[in-house]
């Protein structure tokens, strides 16, 4: 925050520099050209989209106090030459639980998603997103009424964007993704014998798992923390010892996860831990346990999350997507399984060598391969019977 807080201050130096320099006219003549150059870029972005009435759907699962519960983000997106308008007044009221949304976090949900579809090198600034409109109605779950619980708001991103996307790639095809992998968190806490002393810990390692992929670039494997390091070494597997009395077993890539396709999905991750220390309580947080990720023309879709106790006396513990679980004992195990992506595009279309390659590679399994794209290979040499994967995708086209 200290660190925030002082690039402000440096940045507020330079502008007020500027403005000594200049003078506060030829500044502010300067600032207003930046943001209609950027209005105008943005304006000729939209402009390739076709003109029409797009409509987009997704599903929000578990509001955290009545188990079943679900919610439908609707999204109608009207573009009309130069401008566009995301209106969400069909998305349903909000939740007697935490999972509502903000109208700040919704709205920066909604150009997040856009900014992935056009030009990045457009600046961010206010010209960006005058020729865009966001109707988010008060009342609903992205735009929760005061005194509304809105912990979970920020985390409504990923249905937001499912939404969006769904509703624009009938527009604009090769510019969305598939569904990505959407988040499911744990956070333990207890005490720590060694050091005498509470700990707390968001689990990072395994944090999110694929990103979707898209026309021409399969999706990224384990995005991890979009806005931190992102990959595999989310979190060091040393740190998270020394600052945690757990012990972490097992972290890697997770084979057969991601959605097939022409251009498959991200992997997800596993990640498996076992829990040391006292007082263990456990919280879980997120979603993609109930729909996996979709795939997108004819892309396959990917693989659910998963948390899972298994404890030293045999039980085992499947936990919900928002979850409490106290005096977790000392010698429990943490799994966790967090999904692909979604596959783009059809499989069959994805070269036999590059499927052979990555099964080699122990992305995919053999079976997967004969399963999802059609072809066969050798589990000896790993090599493709290009006879026998004719046969079988002309068979099954």
């Amino acid at each position: 925050m200290r660190a925030q807080i002082g690039s402000c201050v440096v940045g507020e130096r330079g502008v007020l520099k500027l403005v000594e320099k200049y003078g506060f006219k030829v500044f502010d003549s300067h600032k207003e050209h930046l943001f209609d150059s950027t209005e105008k870029m943005m304006r000729a972005e939209i402009k390739t989209i076709p003109n029409g009435v797009y409509r987009g759907e997704s599903t929000v699962y578990y509001d955290g106090r009545t188990p079943g519960s679900k919610f439908k983000i609707k999204v109608k997106i009207t573009v009309e030459d130069e401008e566009i308008t995301f209106d969400y007044s069909d998305t349903d009221p909000q939740t007697d639980g935490f999972v509502n949304g903000t109208y700040t976090s919704s709205a920066s949900a909604t150009l997040l998603t856009f900014l992935q579809m056009v030009n990045p090198d457009i600046p961010h600034n206010d010209g960006m997103v005058r020729p865009v409109k966001i109707i988010i109605p008060e009342g609903t779950i992205l735009n929760a009424k005061y005194p509304a619980a809105t912990t979970f708001g920020n985390h409504l991103c990923p249905p937001n964007a499912d939404a969006i996307i769904r509703a624009l790639s009938r527009a604009i095809p090769k510019r969305v993704t598939a569904g990505w992998n959407q988040l499911s968190c744990y956070l333990t806490s207890g005490y720590d014998p060694r050091k005498k002393d509470n700990y707390v810990d968001i689990g990072f390692l395994g944090l999110k798992g694929g990103s979707g992929a898209t026309y021409g670039v399969d999706g990224y494997d384990h995005i991890g923390m979009i806005d931190a390091s992102g990959g595999v070494l989310d979190q060091d597997y040393e740190m998270f010892e020394q600052q945690t009395p757990h012990l972490l077993l097992h972290h890697e890539y997770w084979p057969d996860s991601a959605g097939a396709g022409q251009w498959r999905g991200g992997l997800g991750v596993e990640t498996m831990f076992k829990i040391g220390g006292a007082e263990t309580k456990i919280v879980t947080f997120g979603d993609g346990d109930v729909e996996p990720p979709f795939g997108l023309f004819e892309g396959k879709k990917a693989t659910l999350n998963k948390i899972e106790l298994r404890y030293p006396d045999g039980k085992v513990y499947k936990t919900t997507s928002k979850d409490l679980v106290k005096d977790v004992p000392s010698g429990t195990i943490l799994f966790q399984q967090a999904g692909g992506g979604g596959g783009y595009g059809n499989p069959y279309l994805r070269h036999p060598a590059q499927v052979a390659q990555e099964a080699k590679n122990g992305i995919i399994s053999i079976e997967k391969a004969k399963e999802d794209y059609g072809v066969i290979i050798d589990p000896e040499t790993f090599e493709v019977n290009l006879k026998e994967t004719g046969k079988l995708r002309k068979k099954t086209k």
